[in-house]
């Protein structure tokens, strides 16, 4: 068995996480959800741990926007741990439309832990931190 290039791993991780920033701006919660593996934890400060696929899709459920959002996600750095695992380390700035502009609501990290699963890459966990 070959191991999986680095870039290879690069790449699909980003996309991942990408597809996932994408989706949770749009409120497309099932398409979040496909992107966890079923038994995978979300940490959210100011929460428990959220444990698997049912209970991340009621918390990505009731945080579907309400007005237009973004979710910037940037200097992602990926750390592959083994074939078919990968951790990334990203930024975010999460932006709300307001009354005129877009406005700063809060700046962080997530933390991720990713397994390839049927060629598609999962987390398994992510933990969110803020930046105050």
């Amino acid at each position: 068995m070959s191991r999986t290039p680095y870039a290879e791993v690069v790449a699909g991780v980003r996309a991942t996480i990408g597809a996932h920033t994408q989706a949770q701006d749009a409120g497309r919660t099932d398409e979040i959800v496909a992107l966890y593996a079923p038994d995978a934890v979300l940490e959210v400060p100011g929460t428990e741990p959220i444990e698997g696929s049912v209970a991340i899709h009621q918390a990505f459920k009731g945080w579907e926007p309400t007005k237009p959002q973004l979710h910037l996600v940037s200097n992602t750095v990926v750390t592959s741990s083994g074939e078919g695992e990968a951790t990334a380390v990203s930024d975010v700035v999460f932006l709300q439309r307001g009354e005129s502009s877009w406005d700063v609501q809060i700046t962080g990290r997530y933390v991720d832990s990713l397994r390839r699963h049927d060629g598609e890459w999962q987390f398994t966990r992510r933990a969110t931190t803020y930046q105050i």
